[in-house]
């Protein structure tokens, strides 16, 4: 079973410990979530998935949809690649 450490009211961060041994964190605030295998990690990628909700990061590009190997044109006709499933 999961577990949380202490909540500090509607700031901050609550970690939670997985069955699995990873650590979710959760911005208290959003409600934002993401984790990793440790506090770092959980923390690293929590504050990514924070400024992608803030409106931060670029957008994607048509070199970085050829990258991924997806034409638009036909994406309905393609199976997703592995990372998007």
């Amino acid at each position: 079973m999961a577990t949380a450490t202490h909540d500090n009211g509607s700031e901050g961060v609550k970690f939670i410990h997985e069955d699995d041994g990873s650590i979710t964190a959760v911005d208290l605030e959003t409600g934002i979530a993401s984790f990793g295998d440790s506090k770092p990690e959980a923390l690293t990628m929590l504050a990514d998935a924070l400024e992608l909700y803030e409106g931060g990061g670029d957008p994607v590009t048509d070199e970085d949809l050829e990258e991924w190997g997806l034409d638009l044109d036909t994406a309905g006709d393609q199976e997703l690649p592995g990372f998007m499933h």
